[in-house]
């Protein structure tokens, strides 16, 4: 997606033309917008790019009423809430079902459309927004799912990006009033809300690098054994698109032995989600016994110097988008 050449391409711009160097500052934080509301870092990056093109598109009906950053983000935050219309809502697997009694491969699966899903980082420099690193946790989003769409944007502007309830209402094309009003319900609904995310989410404050090698020296070797024993007892693993997760020591050992064949052999690249948290990509064996191909993004929660959930993310997509190599050599 390269908007910028995009734009090159049209008609030399006047004064009063889109003005690129605004959008090129403001996109990092836009896509962490767009993200939050989402849930998809893929619907969030089609978001930013229909947020271009209709602002192009509307820039000569811009008559300064607000400042450029809050259109900006009334035309983002429409394009999400049409998109949000139309959308169900996204969750975790832990949110929707109940941890597998049945410890076997896992099988059903639920379309893409249905699941949160992990993000890189949105920009290199700390300053481009990564606004509250805590509200960018997998379980906040799945919080933020369980309201309306303009609440959600209500709560995301005020909470997340600090916005005083006027810029909001400029926004949002709506009053102070309603502004406040939206927030208290958004908060209220949030409190309610009883997700099992939430209580797996509750990590150290500084990731255990010594825990987190040997996670990969486990798991590259598939030492079964050495896996189990970083969990918790009642650790749990969960594996986006599959519906099934599973909890506790003994069946993460029946699990791991019940995917021996798929996963042995693998091998694991440090990477950082959702405003830098640690993560691997999984690179599995393929046909061609010389390289290996994206499987799947962990997403490590720890607790007390062990793991309480492993997030695998299956979606080889989010590798392009991650930045990571189609293949790695053995």
């Amino acid at each position: 997606m390269v908007i910028r050449q995009s734009l090159k391409r049209r008609p030399k711009m006047n004064e009063s033309s889109l003005d690129l160097e605004l959008f090129e500052k403001l996109k990092p934080e836009l896509t962490s917008f767009c993200y939050r509301m989402l849930g998809s870092i893929v619907d969030a990056d089609d978001a930013v790019q229909e947020t271009y093109t209709r602002a192009w598109r509307s820039w000569d009906s811009f008559r300064q009423q607000s400042s450029r950053k809050t259109w900006i983000y009334r035309i983002a935050s429409n394009v999400c809430i049409d998109k949000l219309r139309q959308a169900k809502r996204r969750a975790l697997p832990v949110d929707i079902f109940d941890p597998a009694v049945s410890i076997i491969e896992p099988r059903e699966t639920l379309p893409e459309s249905s699941w949160i899903w992990p993000a890189p980082d949105f920009a290199g420099d700390p300053e481009h927004v990564v606004l509250r690193k805590d509200t960018l946790q997998l379980c906040f989003l799945a919080l933020l799912q369980t309201l309306p769409p303009r609440q959600r944007a209500v709560l995301i502007l005020k909470d997340v990006f600090e916005w005083s309830a006027r810029q909001i209402a400029e926004a949002l094309g709506i009053t102070p009033a309603a502004v406040n009003s939206a927030l208290q319900r958004a908060r209220e609904t949030m409190d309610r809300a009883e997700l099992r995310s939430e209580e797996l989410c509750m990590m150290d404050a500084e990731p255990d690098q010594e825990l987190l090698s040997r996670y990969v020296d486990a798991f590259e070797q598939f030492d079964i054994d050495a896996l189990v024993a970083l969990f918790h007892e009642d650790g749990c693993l969960s594996m986006p698109p599959f519906e099934m997760w599973v909890s506790g020591k003994d069946n993460l050992f029946k699990f791991f032995t019940a995917t021996r064949w798929h996963c042995e052999g693998s091998r694991l690249l440090p990477i950082t989600v959702n405003g830098g948290y640690p993560a691997f990509a999984q690179y599995m064996p393929s046909d061609n016994k010389s390289v290996l191909v994206p499987w799947g993004i962990h997403v490590l929660v720890i607790k007390e110097g062990k793991i309480l959930h492993t997030q695998n993310f299956i979606h080889a997509k989010l590798f392009t988008r991650f930045g990571l190599p189609e293949q790695i050599h053995r």
